[in-house]
Order: C-alpha cells, then sequence, then structure tokens
C-alpha cells in the first residue's frame, strides 16, 4: 500500500508541474508583450507578475533558465546589431555555463575557447553533459581538432597555458572571461590584452582589479578600464541584499555565513588541496564526508562595491556536501528599529522594482534545490528569517552559486559593451 502510495503522490506531482508549467509560460508569454523601458534603460515586466510568478524553467538555447527573472540590470544596449565576440580562458563549470547562457543571448557570440588541460572532444563532452543543470539541448559537435560546433555556431579552441599565447586577436575576440581561477591580478590577466583582446572579465574576486556587481555599483564602470572583476559569486548574493537594507535602514555592523556547496578545488576524500590545504588543512578533508569551516572574503569585499559599507562586514563560510546552490545567512544591527515586516516589506518592493531579476523574494517553504537554474543573484527567503527587537535581524538568501553567477558574468559583458558604444557615439 505504501508503494503505491508513493507512486500516486509521484504521478499527482507530475500532473500538477505539467499544469504550473504550462500556465506560467501562458503568463510569461502575455508579459513579455507588455515588457516597459524604465528611466534607467533597463526592460522590465509588471511588478505583480514578478513577484508572484514562481521562477520556473524553460528549455533555450542556452539551456535551462528562470523565465520570470530573465530581466538583468544593465545599460541601455546601444542598438548596434554587431554581436560582441567573446572568448573563455579555462572551461569550467563557469566556463562551460557562460557559453550556455551566451548562446542564449542575441547580443554576445562566443567565437573561441582556451583550456590546456582540455582536448576538443572533450570539451564536446563536458558541455554537452552536465550533471547538474542537465543535456544541453542542442546539437553540438567536433568539426576537427581545432573547432567545436554548437547549433551551427563555430568556435575555436586553443590550448595555450599562458593568456599571452592564446590567439585572440586571430580569433575577432575583443572580451575575454578569465574563468581559470589562476589570473585573477591585473597584471597576469593583461596577459590577453597582450594577446589581442580589449576587455578582460575577470569571473572571481581580484585584489587589485575594479569589481562590479549588477545591480550594485556597475554604473560605476569607465570604459576605459580593460580588466575588472565580476567578484564572487557570494558577493553577488551578500551586495544586492545589503544594498537595498542599508538603503532603507542603515546597516551598522553585520556578520555574514554562506552555506555553500562543493566546489572543484575541494577533495573527495581526505587528501592535500593544492589550492587550499596549505593555509587551511581542514579545506582538504572529504567534501562529501564533512561540513567544513572556511574563509571566505565576500562579506568584506561588498565594501569596495558599496563603500559605505566598507570595515562593517566580515564573515566565513561552511562548504557543505551539496553539489550546487548556497545560501547566505546576514546577522546585522541596523540603525533604525525596523521591524522584521518591515524589512520584508522593503525587499520585496526592491525585488519589484530597481533589483528586479537581480533580487528575489519569496515567502514560501523553499529548500536548496528548488534554487538550481535560478538565475537571479540572490533571492530573499522571508520565511526563514528572523527578528530580535533593537534592530537585530537575521537575513537569509539563496543563490545558485553556477548559474546565477554565470549569468551575471555575461550581464557584466553586456554593460560593458553598452558602456563602450556609447562612449563611441
Amino acid at each position: 500500500m505504501e508503494l503505491f502510495y508513493q507512486q500516486g503522490v509521484i504521478f499527482s506531482r507530475y500532473l500538477l508541474s505539467v499544469k504550473a508549467a504550462s500556465q506560467s509560460m501562458a503568463a510569461f508569454s502575455n508579459q513579455s508583450k507588455s515588457l516597459t523601458l524604465s528611466s534607467k534603460g533597463n526592460f522590465y515586466g509588471s511588478a505583480e507578475f514578478l513577484s508572484t510568478a514562481t521562477p520556473t524553467r524553460k528549455q533555450v538555447a542556452g539551456g535551462v533558465r528562470a523565465t520570470a527573472t530573465e530581466i538583468p540590470t544593465i545599460a541601455k544596449k546601444s542598438g548596434s546589431q554587431e554581436k560582441a565576440k567573446v572568448g573563455i580562458n579555462g572551461f569550467g563549470r563557469i566556463g562551460r555555463l557562460v557559453l550556455r547562457i551566451a548562446l542564449s543571448r542575441d547580443d554576445v557570440e562566443v567565437v573561441a575557447v582556451n583550456d590546456p588541460f582540455l582536448t576538443v572532444d572533450y570539451v564536446r563532452y563536458l558541455f554537452k553533459y552536465d550533471s547538474t543543470h542537465g543535456i544541453y539541448p542542442g546539437e553540438v559537435s567536433v568539426l576537427d581538432e581545432n573547432t567545436l560546433s554548437v547549433d551551427g555556431h563555430k568556435i575555436k579552441f586553443f590550448g595555450a597555458k599562458s593568456p599571452v599565447d592564446i590567439p585572440w586577436g586571430a580569433s575577432g575576440v575583443d572580451y575575454v572571461v578569465e574563468s581559470t581561477g589562476v589570473f585573477t591580478k591585473v597584471e597576469k590577466a593583461s596577459g590577453h590584452l597582450q594577446a589581442g583582446a580589449k576587455k578582460v572579465i575577470i569571473s572571481a574576486p581580484s585584489e587589485d582589479a575594479p569589481m562590479y556587481v549588477m545591480g550594485v555599483n556597475e554604473e560605476k564602470y569607465s570604459a576605459d578600464q580593460n580588466v575588472v572583476s565580476n567578484a564572487s559569486c557570494t558577493t553577488n548574493c551578500l551586495a544586492p541584499l545589503a544594498k537595498v537594507v542599508h538603503k532603507e535602514f542603515g546597516i551598522v555592523q553585520g556578520l555574514m555565513t554562506t552555506v555553500h556547496a562543493t566546489t572543484v578545488t575541494q577533495k573527495t576524500v581526505d587528501g592535500k588541496d593544492g589550492r587550499l590545504s596549505a593555509k587551511d588543512w581542514r579545506g582538504g578533508r572529504g567534501a562529501g564526508q564533512n561540513i567544513i569551516p572556511s574563509s571566505t572574503g565576500a562579506a568584506k569585499a561588498v565594501g569596495k562595491v558599496l563603500p559605505e559599507l566598507n570595515g562593517k562586514l566580515t564573515g566565513m563560510a561552511f562548504r557543505v556536501p551539496t553539489p550546487n546552490v548556497s545560501v547566505v545567512d546576514l546577522t546585522c544591527r541596523l540603525e533604525k528599529n525596523a521591524s522584521y515586516d518591515d524589512i520584508k516589506k522593503a525587499i520585496k518592493a526592491a525585488s519589484e522594482t530597481y533589483m528586479a531579476g537581480i533580487l528575489g523574494y519569496t515567502e514560501d517553504a523553499v529548500v536548496s534545490t528548488d534554487f538550481v537554474g535560478d538565475a537571479r543573484s540572490s533571492i530573499f527567503d522571508a520565511a526563514a528569517g528572523i527578528g530580535l527587537g533593537d534592530g537585530l535581524v537575521k537575513l537569509i538568501s539563496w543563490y545558485d552559486n553556477e548559474w546565477g553567477y554565470s549569468t551575471r558574468v555575461v550581464d557584466l559583458i553586456e554593460h560593458i559593451v553598452a558602456v563602450v558604444a556609447a562612449k563611441k557615439n
């Protein structure tokens, strides 16, 4: 009887999911017809739709994307039909997802990929099959030992170890996504400029490159900056939340904890992790067996993108044995003695207006897997946070540390393209 009951529940859920998907797609189609352009040049749907629509997913050329939140905060498009030619250095988790997302955009084209540790047939395999985000729905094939074809788009493949040796210029690449995690300083990343690229976007925090977080400080980007950082996935989650809370109530001090999914630098069993354990022995312990305390500079980095919060935030991380989706816990003391309901209302209002597509809001009883494939940077969990009075609050916000972050990388490229084009005009 228990077996039949479970099967019945599963089948009922399937029917409901089909119905919900159909309704969501119909709503999205209707709302798409009524998009308006704000004074800042951002496309928004109706506030009601953005607030209430469940972030369901659909299959498009770039893979799985959140339908209700594909409204990135970017500069107004220049109107040029010419696509930005992009190269990706490092075809790991972020590099592969950047390609998937770029394939669904009209103004960005990935024309080359470089990774010295892969062959083109292995690149095809890794791109096509993804354990977290699913099988790429389009056609992926190898044309020759240096060329990949994705849905008819030819992508050159190189295996150079140093940025200066990658033939970006000869391939027509103007923008490089530096996603190896190795060349994170301006001097090293500038090797891409020597190789013919015009701009470099580092998909990691940087000690000396200007950092930009979409929805937070991208308007400060200047066209003469050639090497920039997209910060970290955790900073991209925390900064939008902190921006809204500080704007409305003022943050005196805050402590952040990110409960972070496993990443590629961790070990499957206990061992020496070359990138972490030399300074953090716990970082080399088995990822699937442990909750691992770790350091993170994400909270302090918020002070770089929001100078008014410099020195007011710090934090740490727990690495947990899940493959994707992380969550930020921001505990802070506010200048104003606001109730938790006041804070929820302010965040909800921001998520429906100037932070739409970047900061989300939910009151549902969600868990981490509900956010796999969510394109937003940060989704505030109103039901999980608490307030203690006297302006002391604990705020919880989810993020797909892979897909959401990779979406922002592409958004930042589009923003840079628009700023450069505006300067030329």
